[in-house]
């Protein structure tokens, strides 16, 4: 299945293209940093930093990361058809996904708990530090990808 994934005109003008993979892995890059960034501010906010930020302010910001998400997802997709034989059997490339999938629903987590109460109660704060954790997994998992 992922040699054919492999071997659509999608992939191949991914693989192939001067342009492609570079422009995509940019984009890659420019969604993790909304993602990563913005979901980190909120959680170090949670932890006690950023006085002069508000939980209620950040939500505006939430959902700036959840179109990197998208944006990340989109070009991933995309990086991955042209790679996906390999990839799927690469170990650094199944953790990065587990830990994006799990940040993923922790981040839910969080934001129903913020929804539900504005202050940052110690099951929050615990929330902040795992998703905190995560995501600088899920950056160190995607880095060994190419040297693992």
């Amino acid at each position: 299945m992922f040699i054919w994934l492999e071997n659509t005109s999608l992939a191949l003008w991914v693989s192939e293209s001067y342009y492609a993979y570079p422009a995509l892995l940019s984009l890659h890059i420019v969604g993790l940093a909304m993602v990563v960034g913005l979901t980190s501010m909120q959680n170090l906010k949670l932890l006690g930093l950023f006085f002069g930020l508000t939980l209620a302010g950040q939500s505006a910001l939430i959902k700036l990361a959840l179109a990197g998400f998208c944006l990340n997802l989109f070009s991933g997709l995309l990086l991955f058809s042209s790679q996906a034989s390999y990839l799927i059997t690469s170990l650094p490339f199944l953790l990065k996904i587990s830990f994006i999938a799990t940040a993923m629903v922790v981040s839910v987590l969080i934001q129903v708990r913020i929804k539900s109460s504005l202050s940052a109660s110690s099951s929050l704060k615990a929330l902040a530090l795992a998703s905190l954790m995560l995501w600088s997994s899920a950056i160190i998992a995607g880095r060994l990808i190419a040297y693992v």
